[in-house]
Formats: structure tokens, C-alpha cells, sequence
């Protein structure tokens, strides 16, 4: 029997929580239960055949080092044009304030 304990999220519990991962050997098959540790509940129970064990790890080779090219400068942007700004004379033209709505006449008067 394996116990892993991991951290994952439980939706009875709806928060992060330890869960205990216990996997037990029946004859050829693997039987797999989540649990949460904080509120004892199985998340998850599975039976099925054993993972395959991990391939055993080789040395990872230092890959050949190459000369790098230079990176380009970049060239500078162009520089953004100023803000129109409006002239004396538009500013004249425009109008101040908006114009009023109509207004209902009184009835009866």
C-alpha cells in the first residue's frame, strides 16, 4: 500500500485542502482512493491496472553551446506627431453650452 498526501481542491469542503491518495495492490490491479483529510470524504475511488513504473532516468547532456548572433539594434521609432489642438477661431465657432430642451406649457393657464 502507497499514501501520497497532495494538495487539491475538495468540493465538499470548497477549498484547498491535503488529500491522501492511498493506492493498495489487489492481485493485478491497483485500487486508488482520494480522500479529503479534512472532512474524511472519498473524492475518488478507482480500480484499474497498475501505472507502469517511471522509465529509469538518464543523464541529461549539456547540449553543444554555438556562438550566438548578434541581435540588431532597432531602429527608434518616429516620433508621434503633437496633438491638434483647436484654433482660436474653431474655439469661436464652436458653441458653449448645449441647447436647452423644449419646456412644456402649462396647462390651464
Amino acid at each position: 500500500m502507497t499514501v501520497t498526501i497532495e494538495v487539491g481542491y475538495c468540493p465538499f469542503c470548497r477549498r484547498t485542502r491535503n488529500l491522501r491518495r492511498e493506492e493498495r495492490h489487489l492481485g493485478g490491479l491497483m485500487r486508488t482512493t482520494i480522500e479529503c483529510e479534512s472532512c474524511h470524504r472519498v473524492l475518488s475511488s478507482t480500480i484499474g491496472p497498475p501505472a507502469p513504473p517511471p522509465p529509469p532516468a538518464e543523464p541529461e547532456r549539456q547540449p553543444e553551446q554555438q556562438p550566438q548572433p548578434e541581435p540588431e539594434p532597432e531602429p527608434e521609432p518616429a516620433p508621434k506627431p503633437a496633438a491638434r489642438r483647436r484654433t482660436p477661431a474653431a474655439a469661436a465657432k464652436a458653441p458653449k453650452t448645449r441647447a436647452k430642451a423644449p419646456t412644456r406649457k402649462k396647462a390651464g393657464a
